[in-house]
């Protein structure tokens, strides 16, 4: 399966924070705790970027687990225009559907829901594949309307 990659160019960017945690529940926990503590040091909206942060990162513990293997959560924010979260675990045999592709799960299930929870919030989202094993979702949210 091929998946078109799309990435958006940025200028150098002017805050940046990056931190590799396990692939367990507390690690995406501690991920969204982090994204809410930084963006609020920042003078940043958290709400948005901490839901999106919380489904990535529990993605990337429930499909990209490797024992032994962490995840890494780095947001960047661009020109106080943009915010850019980047959630990469080592499964990249296993991709997300593309955007615009994600549907609701059926019968009323308790799960399947986080990727159209991205899609909602985020202004962009995408899927980057490599260097193997890797691939890295990401999703970025204008600060400025």
């Amino acid at each position: 399966m091929t998946q078109e990659i799309t990435r958006t160019e940025h200028s150098a960017p002017t805050r940046q924070f990056t931190v590799l945690l396990s692939p367990t529940r507390r690690g995406a926990r501690l991920a969204r705790l982090l994204t809410t503590a930084h963006l609020g040091d920042w003078g940043l909206p958290t709400e948005s970027a901490a839901h999106i942060v919380a489904e990535l990162a529990t993605n990337a513990m429930l499909h990209g687990r490797v024992p032994g293997r962490d995840f890494q959560l780095s947001l960047t924010v661009h020109r106080d225009a943009l915010l850019r979260i980047e959630v990469t675990d080592t499964r990249g045999d296993r991709l997300p559907p593309a955007p615009g592709t994600t549907t609701a799960p059926a019968n009323g299930a308790e799960s399947g829901r986080g990727l159209l929870i991205v899609e909602a919030l985020a202004d962009r989202w995408g899927t980057g594949i490599g260097p193997a094993p890797r691939k890295t979702v990401w999703a970025e949210l204008d600060l400025v309307p």
